[in-house]
């Protein structure tokens, strides 16, 4: 398959491409073959602030009827555009993302039909925001009305990652745009290139100047001045557990809202009665698709004793049959980890997992039929014990850790068992078993019978350590969002708190009661 070229860009400021303050660009860098394919602009501080002054200047901009006063059916019309032509460029952005991130063209392209379905979706929230204005509250006293205003936050900081490019930005972009806020977006270094094509689809579409606002570079020199600017009113951050710490305290000085999706170590739990082929290939896929960079990677498996033997021996034919290769060959299931570090970081993993005794059931090294690129073969580990690394540390990559269970209170402790809480999977015929650990979990999504699933509509987020907050769906859409109470006085009379002395009579104040629930009726009394 012939390579596409990389475009060169640079930061895209107010509806415009600028070149960085201070000039600096950064490699990119292909995980299959290690070569260097082009570069990025390299933003800081400087840009940062160019480009929060043009989000401000975009909200502004004609009293916000341009943008954030306007309709949500008038933003949603640039929302379907940008669908539009991201499907339009479809077969060239998903090589570009396969080539910059590593995984698979087939999954690429699942992404970006992804992508434009969740910019179609947002288009819809946000048509269905105009009706949901103005909506009544109903009080308890007839001389007062009230109603509630939904009102874009404001200048909104979106920080993503690097394993799902531009479906993981379209996640904060969209929800944030059908808000009527103005956005600036800073993606991984590690993964830019298609972030910067939307951009260009942008500036195609003809979004106002300023409503969106894309900036590549390194988190210290661009992410954190993004975080502690005082003139965002937001960050949604999607990443590691130790950079959303701090985002979230330079957050914490101004008294800045975050939305943070952090890490997992969710758990997969088989019990004994499921389909044995089944069970394997969602066992193996919600561990090792993306090639195993999955911030819900269900990477634990806790499997019912009695069927244990019988279902690794199963996964690890099926691991036998994954095609490992370059992300653009036909048929590729499993491409290299993003970049050098995480090679890296993964093979430490495996090492540590074998010298605290566990065992490498299948994989554990590099595919011997690739020299080049950053490949781990699909790992399974096995005889662990919860105190290991293993079990307790988000891996980011290929690797599988395995369990066993005799009974369901068991597999409940097992599951709970980390300091995480994004997902949890449990495969059973029993579905009133599947009922009872689904309110047994502790984590934000479950799924029943399957893993890694995600639609557009549905809530997503975590507990405990993996963040707070809930992005996609009508959820998503309250992240960006402002609730303003509006509450009038109706009635023709005065309110009568102090009722004016007149000449021939003297007014002795009326006693207040002290009890709360007599003074809502005591204000009634007065105001009828």
């Amino acid at each position: 398959m012939m390579a596409v070229p990389i475009p060169s860009r640079q930061l895209f400021i107010d509806g415009e491409w600028r070149e960085p303050v201070n000039r600096k660009r950064l490699p990119i860098i292909n995980p299959a073959t290690e070569e260097t394919i082009g570069d990025i602009p390299a933003a800081t501080a400087e840009d940062v602030n160019i480009a929060v002054e043009a989000a401000r200047k975009a909200l502004l901009r004609n009293g916000g009827k341009d943008w954030a006063s306007a309709t949500g059916a008038h933003r949603a019309k640039y929302m379907r555009a940008i669908a539009a032509k991201i499907t339009e460029r479809k077969p060239e952005l998903a090589k570009l993302e396969a080539i910059d991130c590593g995984k698979p063209l087939e999954e690429a392209a699942w992404d970006l039909d992804d992508v434009a379905g969740c910019f179609e979706y947002f288009a819809d929230v946000a048509e269905r925001l105009d009706s949901k204005q103005k909506t009544p509250v109903s009080l308890p006293m007839e001389s007062f009305k009230c109603h509630v205003l939904k009102e874009p936050i404001g200048v909104v900081g979106l920080i993503t990652p690097w394993n799902y490019p531009l479906l993981m930005a379209t996640w904060k972009v969209a929800p944030a745009l059908a808000a009527g806020c103005a956005a600036i977006l800073k993606p991984s270094e590690l993964a830019s290139v298609t972030c910067l094509e939307l951009a260009d689809v942008c500036k195609e579409v003809g979004l106002p100047p300023g409503v969106l606002n894309i900036l590549t570079g390194l988190g210290p020199e661009a992410g954190a001045p993004l975080a502690s600017h005082p003139h965002v009113d937001k960050i949604a951050f999607t990443g590691s557990s130790a950079t959303g710490v701090k985002i979230m305290t330079a957050a914490a000085q101004l008294v800045k809202p975050v939305t943070l999706e952090l890490g997992g170590k969710s758990p997969i739990v088989v019990f004994g009665d499921v389909d044995l082929d089944k069970a394997a290939e969602w066992t193996l896929f919600g561990c090792f698709w993306t090639n195993g960079q999955i911030c819900s990677a269900t990477s634990r498996l806790i499997v019912h004793e009695s069927i244990a033997a019988a279902f690794l021996e199963k996964l690890v034919k099926w691991c036998q049959n994954i095609k490992i290769s370059d992300p653009l060959e036909e048929g590729c299931r499993l491409g290299p980890v993003v970049s050098a570090g995480q090679y890296e970081k993964v093979m430490k993993f495996i090492s540590t997992a074998k010298e605290e005794g566990a065992t490498i059931l299948h994989g554990g090294a590099r595919p011997q039929h690739l020299k080049k690129g950053f490949y781990v073969q699909p790992t399974i580990i096995t005889d662990v014990t919860t105190s290991m690394q293993i079990w307790r540390e988000e891996v980011f990559g290929p690797v599988l850790c395995v369990k066993t269970f005799s009974t369901e209170e068991e597999a409940i402790e097992l599951a709970n068992d980390t300091h995480y809480g994004l997902a949890a999977a449990v495969l059973s015929q029993d579905l009133e078993r599947c009922e009872r650990l689904t309110r047994a979990f502790q984590a934000g999504i479950v799924w029943v019978n399957c893993s890694q699933p995600c639609f557009s509509q549905a809530p997503w987020g975590g507990k405990k350590r993996s963040g707070f907050g809930r992005e996609l769906g009508e959820w998503g859409l309250d992240n960006y969002l402002n609730v303003k109470q509006v509450t009038e006085y109706i009635s023709s009379d005065p309110w009568g708190w102090n009722i004016p002395l007149s000449d021939d009579r003297c007014f002795c104040s009326v006693t207040v009661p002290v009890d709360a629930n007599q003074t809502t009726e005591h204000l009634k009394e007065h105001s009828e």
